[in-house]
């Protein structure tokens, strides 16, 4: 529960259907007296609102210590990752290792049986091929199944999601006549430890003793290698970025994006919007949530959040590999975040883009 209107409706709805409900929470990061916390998700004040459902729902709360799970898991990578010349995807290292993973073990001590979420999600049992589907919510404006590609068929055996059949409309309507205290709660929209957006001073400021690459300047060079000007630190670009990059205009006036980033080097690569266009990209640390097919398949890709899955073929390598192929070049397929295969609303599994 993290105070949110989604994961209090999850609580609210399987509380109603009859099952017996333990609201747990997440302290992600220290919260003492005087101590200036760096997260705006699993606050203070969402701690509360959480507790405040739990009590008008009627069911016992608890709150568990995970900011050492959270530093190791989630933040650490998010650094590493950034000053690595990778764009990170912490909201599904989160769902993976913290909520389906670590959290699935502290539930086996209450003695429960699955842990729900708020997600915007289905998960599905077929029985003809024993296994369980993870699949896309119903509100295509919210699905969530894109940061959960990554669960085990154990974790979705004890997965449940109760708002991911229903709009999220539907949701607040449903918290407002139960007179939820968090009916009217605005969403968190920022990942949930940089609620100001500053990634680069958030990266810089955690930096030492978590990644062996500098956060130093460098230059920033064309596709041919001219030197075109300066950068303040590989973590400040992401592939596919156009504005901030220090540059009055290319020589030939075009605009310019970030092709490429080179840590070793600390040179940032820019070019026209055309070369970020690809067909192929390489994936590491693949889950397959169906079985690994044994030659190509065809599925719908897709290589952000809040982007159109595209039609592809893709084809397992072996090793937790696997190689898509598009029908259409993409633009802007970045290293280090999630590409997830999909078969209408079915995942069928995803991994990290290399």
């Amino acid at each position: 529960m993290s105070g949110g209107v989604d994961s209090s409706v999850a609580a609210a709805l399987l509380a109603e259907q009859g099952h017996d409900v333990i609201g747990l929470s997440m302290q992600l990061y220290d919260q003492t007296e005087g101590h200036a916390s760096f997260g705006s998700c699993c606050s203070i004040d969402d701690l509360h609102d959480a507790r405040r459902v739990a009590a008008a729902i009627n069911i016992p709360h608890y709150i568990l210590n995970f900011e050492r799970q959270f530093n190791e898991q989630v933040v650490s990578n998010f650094v590493r990752e950034y000053t690595s010349g990778r764009t990170p995807l912490p909201c599904a290292h989160c769902n993976s290792d913290l909520k389906f993973a670590t959290l699935v073990e502290r539930a086996r001590g209450f003695g429960a049986d699955a842990v729900a979420t708020g997600h915007y999600a289905r998960v599905e049992r077929d029985a003809s091929a024993g296994r369980y589907r993870l699949m896309r919510g119903v509100d295509p404006a919210k699905d969530q199944s894109y940061f959960l590609f990554s669960l085990t068929q154990d974790q979705l055996a004890r997965a449940v999601f109760p708002v991911g059949d229903r709009p999220k409309d539907a949701v607040r309507e449903y918290a407002r006549l139960r007179s939820l205290p968090v009916a009217n709660k605005p969403d968190s929209q920022e990942i949930c430890f940089i609620p100001d957006h500053d990634y680069a001073g958030f990266v810089a400021k955690h930096a030492d003793g978590v990644s062996t690459r500098a956060t130093g300047t460098g230059v920033v060079v064309d596709e041919h290698g001219r030197v075109l000007g300066t950068h303040a630190g590989i973590h400040r670009f992401t592939v596919g970025q156009r504005k901030g990059l220090g540059l009055t205009s290319s020589p030939t006036g075009a605009p310019m994006y970030v092709l490429a980033l080179r840590p070793a080097d600390q040179q940032v690569v820019v070019g026209p919007k055309s070369s970020l266009e690809r067909t192929t990209l390489t994936a590491s640390g693949v889950n397959w949530i169906v079985e690994e097919p044994p030659g190509p398949i065809r599925v719908a890709a897709q290589i952000r959040h809040r982007h159109q899955a595209a039609g592809a073929t893709v084809r397992a390598l072996g090793d937790a590999q696997a190689e898509v192929v598009f029908d259409a070049p993409q633009i802007a397929i970045t290293p280090g975040q999630a590409v997830v295969f999909y078969e209408h609303t079915t995942v069928v599994g995803g991994g990290w883009i290399d």
